[in-house]
């Protein structure tokens, strides 16, 4: 019925045949996207492009933080690992916000304003004297203005960068249609692709300015990343014609509320045996081109929501369409849909404790090894360029390897390799090995420091490129996780919660980031005593940072469990077909 209803719009719009999209998606106009005018790869790659500039941005200021913060605003290992953190969790924790809003636009322009201040705070009151924070040559007493007003700058990148990221995923997906064989399989690549984007727009960042950055050009860096935003924020706009959308489906923080509120006011009802009687109209729906979802029996309480009461109705014995007494069964569904997505987005936050690692510990860890080959210095933070490479190479592994070789040992050539949550899993495990990498790798620093200097505070005899299998496996993790979670989530929320979906993963990502923080202070609470300066002091060659390391494998390792079991727990998403009214578990 909805097929049929797309259709007639179609040829109301056009009077030749052209095809329109089956999922529902609109041009800019809010007519039926036709399919050969609009989304496909077209919009796909400029979105890609976008992404990897708007990267480039973001990562011009993140990849070298905590040397900022260190070098030139003094601060110490310790509390500038936990400022990284708190800054990059509120970047996600925006996020959410975003997912909410949709506030794609306007978060470019928060990002470009954030890099420009915080590029003239740091040339005007930070970079005294010229050429300072380069490691050898130290700044100057800092002031109160310059430290506030460069803190409001990076803020503000964290509130722009977070208010377009989750959307950004979701809406590149959008650009193809799920109802058509071709087009999905392109979706599904895509998230593979955008995570690609996101990891080469970073390169430059981690390489070029980090090098630039770590020789005290840190108003350079800031320019150019003020640059590429700018830039991503014109190609984002030049695309407009080509885009689909989807309508706007309402606020999803209301309808949740609406079905918890509803089946709260009915607990005292007796409900029937038979899920028949519940409400189910899908009129609405139709309107909106969204997908009807199937009932499941799971979270039973919360289908008293949908139950037709005696008090649905007034004395005319018409239906009172109020949605805080009576919810539809697909509403309800979103609410249970979301509830059982919880404890798979819970179990990876401990794996966003330990990918934010490489942007924080693993550059203190790097800044106190040697750094130079071949007369020429290596900026610690450019090693996450090491991740990158990885992230490249094991796209390629999974998608054209590993992903054939699994679906032929499946028998079924038209499915997929690893489902999503069998993917995170083995990212949970690669991540456990990255963490007793680093602290094997710490374990042979700490013993060549003390074998050359015993008592001195400089870097270690042993070479920064010890450092390549953890952020390899770092690299190979985020691949099973990161691009696993954002296909996972997309797939498993509902149609008018998709910008939610990516938001979770987001949020995971975040609060990896506030617990990563929190975790650093309790260690280093519980481990400076009697004199000793803890695990994580300013001078790493006194402290234990291995320790740590290998407390994040334990964690992680436990952290797996729990996850297999909530993995074997979880059920799929149930929709009808829009068209054939078959159910389709996603």
């Amino acid at each position: 019925m909805a097929c049929l209803q797309v259709s007639k719009e179609c040829k109301m719009i056009k009077q030749e045949e052209e095809e329109c999209t089956l999922d529902g998606t609109v041009d800019r106009h809010g007519r039926p996207a036709i399919r050969a005018k609009t989304g496909q790869w077209v919009a796909g790659i400029v979105i890609l492009f976008n992404q990897g500039l708007a990267t480039l941005a973001f990562f011009g200021v993140g990849v070298n933080l905590v040397l900022f913060l260190t070098r030139v605003l003094q601060q110490n290992n310790a509390d500038a690992a936990n400022n990284v953190s708190k800054w990059t969790g509120t970047v996600y924790i925006c996020s959410l916000v975003g997912a909410f809003l949709s506030d794609s636009y306007w978060g470019r322009y928060k990002t470009c304003m954030g890099l420009a201040s915080s590029s003239l705070s740091s040339y005007l009151f930070l970079l005294k004297p010229r050429g300072c924070g380069d490691g050898t040559t130290p700044c100057g007493p800092q002031s109160n203005l310059g430290i506030v007003l460069f803190y409001l700058s990076i803020y503000l990148v964290a509130l722009g960068n977070g208010g377009y990221q989750p959307n950004i995923a979701t809406f590149g997906a959008d650009q193809f249609d799920e109802e058509d064989v071709k087009e999905g399989h392109h979706k599904v690549a895509f998230f593979s692709y955008f995570y690609l984007a996101l990891n080469l727009g970073s390169l430059f960042s981690n390489t070029i300015l980090g090098y630039f950055e770590d020789e005290g050009m840190w108003a350079l860096g800031f320019w150019v990343s003020t640059f590429s935003a700018f830039v991503a924020l014109l190609l984002f706009l030049v695309g407009t014609p080509r885009y689909r959308h989807f309508k706007p489906s309402g606020n999803p923080l209301s309808r949740f509320c609406q079905v918890i509120v509803a089946a709260g006011k009915k607990w005292r009802v007796e409900m029937p045996p038979s899920d028949e009687e519940l409400y189910d109209v899908y009129e609405d729906l139709i309107t909106n081109n969204g997908r009807r979802i199937l009932h499941t029996h799971g979270f039973k309480f919360l289908d008293r929501a949908a139950y037709i009461s005696s008090r649905d109705f007034d004395d005319q014995k018409q239906r009172l369409n109020n949605p805080w007494h009576l919810c539809p069964v697909t509403q309800v569904e979103e609410v249970k849909c979301i509830l059982r997505l919880l404890p798979i987005w819970l179990c990876t936050i401990l794996y966003s404790v330990v990918f934010t690692q490489m942007a924080s510990l693993f550059v203190v860890q790097g800044a106190a090894m040697r750094t130079t080959f071949s007369n020429f210095r290596i900026p610690p933070a450019s090693m996450s360029s090491f991740d990158i490479l990885s992230v490249a190479l094991f796209i390629f592994i999974y998608r054209r390897v590993l992903d054939p070789i699994v679906s032929r040992i499946k028998g079924k050539s038209d499915t997929k390799g690893l489902t999503e949550l069998q993917r995170m899993g083995v990212g949970l495990v690669i991540a456990i090995l990255a963490m007793l990498s680093a602290g094997m790798v710490e374990c042979y620093r700490l013993k060549y420091a003390k074998k050359d200097c015993p008592h001195c505070e400089g870097s270690s005899s042993l070479s920064i490129f010890w450092q390549v299998p953890q952020y390899a496996l770092i690299g190979a993790s985020e691949v099973f996780m990161y691009v696993g979670q954002l296909e996972f989530f997309n797939a498993q929320t509902p149609d008018g919660l998709k910008s939610f979906g990516s938001a979770l993963c987001m949020t995971s990502i975040s609060l990896g980031n506030y617990v990563s923080s929190l975790l650093v202070s309790i260690v280093m609470k519980i481990s400076t005593v009697d004199n000793m300066p803890g695990w994580i002091p300013g001078n790493l060659n006194r402290g234990h940072l291995d320790r740590f390391y290998f407390l994040l494998a334990g964690l992680t390792t436990i952290d797996l469990v729990v996850y297999i079991a909530c993995a074997k727990w979880y059920k799929c998403i149930k929709l009808e077909d829009k068209c054939d009214g078959d159910e389709k578990c996603v």
